[in-house]
């Protein structure tokens, strides 16, 4: 952390500026509001979600206490890491309780709860607490001294305000870009299944047939495929190198990712008891295990001959139907809806067997209205494709505000200073004194450092 501050700053350690986890006092039959650990927001001052009122007496021995006012943040992985905190406010009577895994702080007379919930919200902050964390995997937490002592940089009591005044309306438009942002991404989907739905049903090409009829066939995929296989799994297992082998979780945004987890069989096991399980560039692979079902890639060139296991079905192109055309079809799904009532398979899975791939239905278009439905997919989903590139680009730059804004703030940069405002090394003064008081005798302050 920069020993640098703005004029008039002092960085104070926390435990002197907050009670932490601090009991509440209320009559057994007072009503009080009740926060889950869902029910604290990821976003920068997101709304508590209360529950129904309940009895303190019901809650008061097992739950965290907390009040309006009080700062909570999520001490245990993953919730801590997802950003989980925010500030109680509108609890019935003011008070509450909820998950034993929050921590909570509540400011002392002259600190903001939201400019300390914007410091624990912080990446800086963050970085160094999960590194601090402790615990076993899958239930580590940050512990308590690790908060409490962490240097806040103080502002002035009117500058905190003035800064978390700005955070509130910057970062509540932030958070609506993003929201916005989100739901472009499920549009893009929509679009990307319409066009889809357009090139099977042969309206892409409604007003290239001259508004004619579509004169096409509606045929087994075993009769218009050179072949449909499903593939299998080496008993002999996987080595190093040799001839690569796909499982499910290769194909990602309907694509081929061998990257991921590759794993090969050798030349001898792909010749002898995986011979039923070739595949070769431009075949074309589904999923027939799921969920989800409909998972469809072309396969690449990037190798001569691959192998699939059991859960995938490989669709062979021919001279009737091109690779384009048949995942155009399969991912557009009319052929796995048609057979999902008659599917079978353990508890929430779905099976899809190879008779029924072979009986998949396929339109077949002439070859020329084939091709030029090929064409014109290729250039909507381009198009789609550049979209999306640019959706991402806005949404990285969206994420990246929060954590800017609040490290600007953190600089003293977002707001302009007041030469007027009392130095916060005498607000630190009067909480160290204060707590002193209440201290046993012998036990030592800590040193201010401005």
């Amino acid at each position: 952390m920069s020993n640098s501050l703005p004029a008039g700053w002092v960085h104070a350690p926390i435990e002197d500026l907050v009670q932490f986890n601090p009991k509440t006092n209320a009559p057994d039959e007072l009503e009080c509001g009740f926060v889950p650990m869902q029910g604290l927001g990821t976003a920068f001052l997101a709304p508590l979600k209360v529950q129904e009122p309940r009895v303190w007496r019901d809650v008061r021995k097992t739950y965290t206490h907390f009040k309006d006012g009080d700062v909570l943040v999520a001490k245990v992985t993953p919730c801590f890491e997802n950003g989980k905190a925010g500030v109680a406010a509108g609890l019935p009577n003011g008070i509450g309780a909820g998950s034993s895994e929050f921590c909570v702080f509540r400011p002392e007379k002259g600190v903001d709860s939201r400019f300390l919930l914007g410091w624990f919200s912080t990446e800086n902050f963050r970085r160094r607490a999960k590194v601090a964390m402790t615990g076993s995997v899958g239930l580590k937490r940050v512990p308590k001294d690790v908060f409490l002592g962490e240097l806040l940089p103080l502002a002035p009591e009117p500058e905190q305000r003035r800064i978390a005044d700005k955070l509130e309306s910057v970062l509540a438009r932030v958070d609506g870009v993003n929201e916005r942002l989100g739901r472009v991404t499920p549009m893009l989907k929509r679009l990307r299944q319409s066009v889809l739905a357009a090139a099977t049903s042969g309206k892409l090409t409604e007003e290239w047939r001259g508004g004619k009829a579509a004169e096409w066939l509606l045929e087994r995929a075993d009769l218009v495929c050179d072949k449909v296989q499903s593939g299998g799994t080496p008993k002999a297992g996987f080595s190093e190198a040799g001839v690569p082998f796909l499982k499910v979780y290769n194909i990602v945004n309907q694509k081929i990712a061998f990257d991921y987890k590759p794993q090969f069989v050798s030349q001898s096991v792909h010749l002898g008891e995986l011979k039923k399980s070739h595949v070769q560039p431009g075949d074309v692979l589904m999923n027939i295990v799921g969920p989800p079902l409909g998972k469809v890639a072309i396969v690449p060139c990037t190798y001569r001959n691959w192998n699939i296991n059991q859960a995938i079905a490989m669709f062979r192109p021919s001279a009737t139907l091109s690779s384009v055309w048949i995942y155009i079809v399969l991912c557009e799904g009319a052929p796995i809806r048609k057979v999902l009532a008659s599917t079978k398979g353990s508890v929430g899975q779905i099976n899809i067997s190879l008779s029924q791939c072979r009986a998949f239905e396929f339109p077949v278009p002439p070859p020329d209205e084939q091709t030029e439905i090929v064409r014109r997919v290729e250039v909507l989903f381009a198009y789609v494709d550049r979209l999306e590139a640019k959706l991402q680009a806005a949404q990285d730059a969206a994420q990246r505000l929060t954590p800017a804004l609040l490290a600007k703030a953190f600089r003293g940069e977002l707001v302009p200073q007041d030469p007027s405002d009392a130095p916060a090394i005498e607000l630190l003064q009067q909480l160290v004194e204060s707590k002193s008081r209440m201290q046993p005798i012998g036990k030592k302050t800590r040193k201010m450092t401005a």
